[in-house]
């Protein structure tokens, strides 16, 4: 019998790496979860080993890949609130930038080349154009961003070295639930709309704030692009099977192209619950654009990848079907 490839997910855990764990084990590749479990869910990790460590941690994050025999690596773990990246910036370096700096150098010491990193559009900043090419200039106006940008130059350096090779994929707006129920977006402190909104409705207490209504769109609210979680497992499937035989690094765009405003994700959310979502009118946010969305053309020609599942009402009733189930667990 052939014995499965193996391949280390740092932040396997978390929303997004736990719904690739198991998009990696459909596949016939054993994903090895690494993971210090200070956002994630060790309920979530359901289909592969879990070492719980530190990926600062050089040293252990190389005896696990020997140990494992890793051909690969999958990188989530990150900090990912931005508010609270302006906040505590020394604390978002430390973690984002200094755990990729000892990933990539446990990775050269076990000879591991490959690495699919999740990288965000908050590297853009506020674009020029819309949609939002991969060859936009990169300026992020938050911290979060900035320590994204800084693992991608990081990752990009040392490719063109030859010591490894990258993709990085610069997620638009995950959202959305595995379609078995297993896994969904659970965290200690929610910022995103979709769950934020389904709470609202189903707990009927909590009015939702919705920042500006005086944009320059269709109906005066924040346009962005939704990609279902499950669209990004396929992605990062696809990304580790391109640089087994593209060298140098690559950044991808992974979104839809289709913005969906704020308003409309609220008529989305009331036509699956079947209930309103009690909302507070609340002023701009600095630093929000009015539309963000992806030219996602080149994840199409390179990866083969096009998301299939992302439509807004698909994703609702998947997150409302997981948040249904789990409103008043913290079970993942």
């Amino acid at each position: 019998m052939t014995k499965q490839p193996t391949v280390l997910v740092t932040g396997g855990a978390g929303y997004v790496g736990s719904h690739v764990c198991k998009a990696l084990h459909r596949a016939g590749i054993v994903p090895v979860t690494l993971d210090n479990l200070s956002t994630g869910h060790q309920q979530a990790v359901k289909w592969g080993p879990l070492e719980v460590g530190d990926v600062r941690n050089e040293s252990f994050v190389a005896e696990v890949m020997l140990r494992h025999k890793a051909t690969a690596v999958l990188h989530f773990a990150a900090a990912s609130l931005v508010g609270e990246s302006a906040s505590k910036p020394h604390e978002y370096y430390d973690n984002n930038v200094n755990g990729a700096i000892a990933l990539v150098g446990a990775m050269r010491r076990c000879g591991v080349t490959r690495i699919v990193f999740s990288s965000t559009c908050a590297v853009y900043g506020m674009p020029e154009q819309l949609p939002i090419e991969e060859t936009e200039a990169t300026r992020p106006i938050n911290v979060y961003g900035r320590t994204k940008l800084a693992v991608e130059n990081l990752l990009t350096d040392v490719a063109a070295t030859g010591a490894i090779r990258t993709a990085m994929l610069r997620y638009f707006n995950a959202a959305g639930a595995d379609s078995d129920g297993d896994i969904g977006e659970a965290h200690a402190t929610e910022t995103h709309l979709i769950p934020l909104a389904i709470q609202a409705a189903l707990e009927q207490g909590r009015p939702l704030s919705v920042f500006g209504s005086d944009y320059p769109t269709a109906d005066g609210t924040c346009e962005r692009d939704y990609v279902h979680v499950e669209d990004l497992a396929d992605a990062h499937l696809a990304a580790l099977s391109f640089i087994e035989t593209t060298a140098g690094s690559r950044a991808f765009n992974l979104g839809t192209g289709q913005p969906v405003s704020v308003r409309q994700v609220l008529q989305a959310v009331e036509r699956v619950l079947g209930t309103r979502v009690p909302v507070i009118d609340a002023p701009r946010r600095a630093g929000d654009p009015p539309r963000l969305f992806a030219a996602p053309g080149r994840a199409e020609r390179d990866l083969g990848w096009v998301a299939t599942r992302s439509d807004i009402g698909s994703i609702v009733e998947s997150a409302a079907r997981w948040h249904r189930s789990h409103l008043f667990s913290e079970a993942v």
